[in-house]
């Protein structure tokens, strides 16, 4: 906000979670005063039933960026999803499309061998993805062993090809963010008891209600399953509270890893200053 009051800015989402609508405290979306204030795009815009892709954000993306130039207006993106920033600035992998029917039959077998023995397989024909992919993130695991399966070759090879091929669209000045571990993590305790506070156990409810697919990424938001725990009675809400701080912590961990090892040179010379 501090930015886009200094440089006449609109804020573009680049975080995966905020894009979808129907949990906005939850993935802690920006409040409708600050939208009034500053133009926001790409917050709540779509449907929380869907998979997004990176694909679909960067289309998103670019065409916010475009009318914000229009506008007279400099673009700021602000977000934790690394892998939008990276595909912004050095592009998507040309993967081929995956057949409906590829798609399908992939999901299926995940959902019948289970996640670790859906790893080892695709440790088969893509050891690179069976490794790098986090615990637990069945959309990836499930692209991956597609992409391997009807072309051939790892996701990896077609990632690295078009790193290769595609140039930078536009000029970027980076700002990252690295506090100390503990003001992070104290940061992280705070952000979810005020998400409390502002009624994030009844916006859970009313999300569970709709009994959507389990496996969508919106059900995957952070506080969501332990909420879900409270709500079922197979926890207090304290302890549902404490689970959910420690895995925001966690994640934001995870974060700082990525960027530092992602920015390196950048992270390198901003310590240095």
């Amino acid at each position: 906000m501090e930015v886009a009051r200094r440089e006449r800015g609109a804020i573009i989402n680049a975080d995966a979670m905020q894009l979808y609508s129907g949990l906005s405290i939850l993935t802690a979306q920006p409040r409708d005063d600050e939208r009034l204030e500053i133009p926001h795009r790409l917050y709540g815009d779509f449907d929380p039933a869907t998979h997004s892709s990176v694909a679909r954000w960067l289309g998103e993306a670019q065409r916010a960026i475009g009318e914000s130039h229009d506008a007279g207006l400099v673009p700021v993106l602000v977000g934790g999803t690394g892998l939008y920033f990276r595909a912004l600035e050095q592009g998507l992998a040309d993967i081929p499309d995956i057949p409906g029917s590829v798609r399908a039959s992939a999901q299926a077998l995940y959902d019948e061998l289970g996640e670790a023995l859906f790893r080892t397989l695709l440790c088969e024909n893509d050891p690179e993805s069976a490794q790098k992919i986090a615990r637990n993130d069945r959309h990836r695991l499930v692209r991956a062993y597609e992409v391997a399966h009807h072309t051939g070759k790892c996701l990896g090879h077609w990632q690295r090809l078009s790193r290769e091929t595609i140039s930078p669209r536009f000029s970027f000045e980076r700002h990252l963010l690295l506090p100390t571990r503990e003001r992070l993590y104290a940061a992280c305790d705070a952000r979810f008891l005020d998400m409390i506070d502002r009624g994030a156990v009844e916006e859970a409810r009313a999300f569970l209600s709709r009994g959507l697919d389990s496996g969508l990424p919106t059900m995957k938001t952070i506080g969501l399953r332990e909420i879900r725990c409270f709500l079922r009675l197979e926890c207090s809400l304290d302890a549902a509270i404490l689970k959910a701080q420690q895995a925001t912590r966690n994640y934001a961990k995870r974060q700082t890893t990525w960027f530092r090892n992602q920015w390196t040179h950048f992270v390198q010379a901003c310590e240095r200053a």
